[in-house]
């Protein structure tokens, strides 16, 4: 019995080592409120969210980049805008994110704020399909995340405000469904963006750099 006690508890503490090296290392008070946020709510993100090895993903490539204007398309309740606004507090850049839906929304505005990262983030409620084309502002990040029969559609929309060395990426890629698969083939044809699919994502996230 000692035995098998003592290999839960050494099994817990191996889970536990996995879950917490998903997150970036603590470096100030918001890191310790984001991450406190994000752990309580890691079982609570169904609602057509990204999963917590994905948010990690969108938050690297930021980083690593140092971009400091993000476009979201698609916020849904708000997981991987709370991941892509934390890397924007490092960088000292913003994210505007877009949803459709109020209640989505509003679930969504709620989490910004108790996860502490509302200054770095511009929610919008409003239809993707009529927004991104108006959209004036320029990026150096954009992930999507929305309707996949329209992902071709919201790249074309917004490929002119991508800046030259920044990155368009979109969720559930490994899903070569109607839609994602024509997006996946135009923009691989594309001599100025380099894509790739992160394949430490499940879903798949595609990453195209614009070179040119």
């Amino acid at each position: 019995m000692k035995c098998k006690s003592f290999l839960l508890i050494l099994l817990g503490v191996l889970l536990a080592g996995v879950a917490n090296a998903q997150y970036p290392a603590i470096e100030n008070n918001l890191d310790k409120k984001v991450m406190a946020f994000l752990q309580e709510n890691a079982s609570e993100w169904r609602d057509m969210n990204v999963p917590l090895s994905d948010g990690r993903i969108l938050y690297d490539i930021i980083i690593e980049n140092s971009y400091t204007s993000a476009l979201e398309i698609g916020t849904s309740t708000g997981h991987s805008a709370i991941w892509i606004a934390w890397a924007l507090s490092k960088t000292g850049g913003k994210l505007t994110t877009i949803e459709i839906d109020k209640t989505r929304y509003l679930q969504a505005k709620a989490n910004f704020k108790k996860a502490g990262v509302s200054k770095y983030i511009d929610l919008k409620l409003a239809d993707a399909h009529e927004l991104v084309p108006k959209l004036k502002e320029e990026f150096d990040f954009v992930f999507c995340d929305a309707d996949k029969y329209w992902y071709k559609n919201y790249f074309v929309a917004i490929d002119p405000n991508l800046k030259v060395g920044g990155c368009y990426a979109a969720h559930n890629t490994a899903m070569r469904i109607n839609g994602i698969g024509e997006f996946l083939r135009y923009i691989e044809s594309l001599e100025n963006y380099k894509t790739s699919i992160d394949k430490t994502s499940r879903s798949g996230i595609s990453k195209s750099f614009k070179l040119k």
